[in-house]
């Protein structure tokens, strides 16, 4: 398949396989342009993760065309005029322009058009409103490259139009000044999104973990958190109940970018939010682990920086992942003065637990066989008798003094 040989100069900061997905969908599809995120992180000169294409023509046209190359074509959301064509395993996003028809708060009723403009006036942002040609023409409607610059995070035409049409918009807002925000935004537009923080109540769970998730990944989340607060955003999507000052005392320990962790620190009701916001499963276990582990209260609180709490680390071990433990000792640190005994304990604890195996109890149902045991509900007790002597002790017993034990609980009991 022949190949567009030249591309943009803007588009070398993309990846070698990034950059030959483009040539060959230049070829077959020479009226498209990027779009949005890609354009944007380009411009500041980020790490583009995905590449979206804008192009008028209809869907059914884009698939016809791909597949006539070769070339593999999902039809991903043809309601929303999506297709994604896949080069060499890369996926790429191509929607036909659209104008809105109908909106409620949530969806979108669409049609499709030729009018590059049109389609740019009905994005969220201005710096999400850009296109690049293959020619290397930026095409820039509503002043997004110089917000970019500013680091300005600016609706496209009326913020309060935008956010009526998808109060989703609420939460991106929050997302991309987190990432390209500097200073404070526009008081109209802090005062638009306060008038419509409501709104975020009709959007489904699912869609507001995905932005606050998303929110709580990036790396410096304050402001746009605190701003959260003001406005009345947190009381909507979060009306468990918020704790700020614990979210920033954990952030001023430096922590990983972790959501969850993060989230842990933030909410009051961390049970409770899980269900409601429907988090997945895993999700909710790590987050509920966190918290109880983190807790004022909770077993990490209690520990001191000695041989004895490195027992009760590899005991904790056996039930929580490193990675649930080493998040809760950020929580427990968070809890306590920046240079108090415990703070420091729990630095150092990160360190040990770092080089800690996870205990593998050495007793097994054969063990108990081989004693003379019949198979059953018993057996099973004492193990999980035996096993919890064993995880008391640090879980350092072997497998012999295991079954020694298993011995004297048989003696002993009538």
């Amino acid at each position: 398949m022949s190949q567009v040989s030249q591309l943009p100069s803007l588009v070398q900061g993309l990846s070698a396989r990034q950059r030959a997905l483009l040539r060959v969908l230049w070829r077959i599809l020479p009226e498209a342009r990027l779009v949005g995120g890609v354009v944007r992180d380009l411009l500041a000169g980020r790490q583009v993760a995905d590449i979206d294409m804008a192009i008028p023509l209809a869907p059914e046209q884009v698939m016809a065309r791909l597949r006539a190359a070769g070339v593999v074509a999902v039809p991903t959301g043809l309601a929303h005029g999506t297709v994604t064509a896949v080069v060499d395993g890369l996926p790429c996003e191509i929607t036909t322009l659209r104008r809105d028809l109908q909106t409620d708060g949530r969806h979108a009723v669409v049609a499709w058009t030729d009018d590059w403009q049109l389609d740019a006036a009905r994005r969220d942002f201005t710096i999400n409103a850009l296109f690049l040609d293959q020619a290397g023409i930026l095409y820039d409607w509503f002043g997004g490259q110089a917000d970019l610059r500013a680091g300005r995070v600016r609706f496209v035409g009326d913020a309060q139009s935008r956010i009526e049409e998808d109060a989703l918009r609420i939460l991106r807002f929050f997302r991309f000044q987190a990432r390209y925000g500097t200073g404070e935004p526009a008081p109209d537009t802090v005062a638009v999104i306060s008038r419509g923080a409501a709104l975020l109540a009709g959007l489904s769970v699912e869609r507001v973990w995905s932005e606050l998730k998303q929110i709580l990944a990036l790396p410096q989340i304050m402001p746009a958190v605190r701003l959260m607060v003001q406005t009345g955003v947190m009381t909507v999507i979060m009306p468990e109940g918020v704790t700020l000052p614990r979210l920033e005392a954990l952030e001023a320990c430096q922590p990983p970018p972790d959501p969850l962790l993060r989230l842990a620190a933030l909410t009051q009701a961390p049970a409770a939010l899980a269900t409601r916001l429907k988090l997945s499963k895993a999700e909710t276990g790590r987050l509920r682990c966190i918290a109880r582990m983190g807790a004022p209260d909770g077993p990490l609180a209690r520990l001191e920086d000695d041989q004895h709490a490195e027992n009760v680390l590899r005991s904790l071990l056996v039930d929580a992942s490193h990675d649930c433990l080493l998040a809760a000792l950020w929580l427990c640190q968070a809890q306590n003065p920046p240079q108090s005994a415990r703070a420091q304990a729990c630095i150092h604890l990160r360190q040990r637990l770092s080089g800690l195996d996870v205990p593998v109890f050495p007793l097994a149902g054969r063990d108990a066989l081989a004693m003379g045991m019949a198979p059953g509900p018993a057996m099973g007790r004492l193990i999980a008798q035996v096993r919890q002597w064993w995880q008391q002790g640090g879980c350092t017993a072997s497998a012999e003094a295991c079954r020694a034990e298993l011995a004297r609980i048989l003696h002993t009991e009538p």
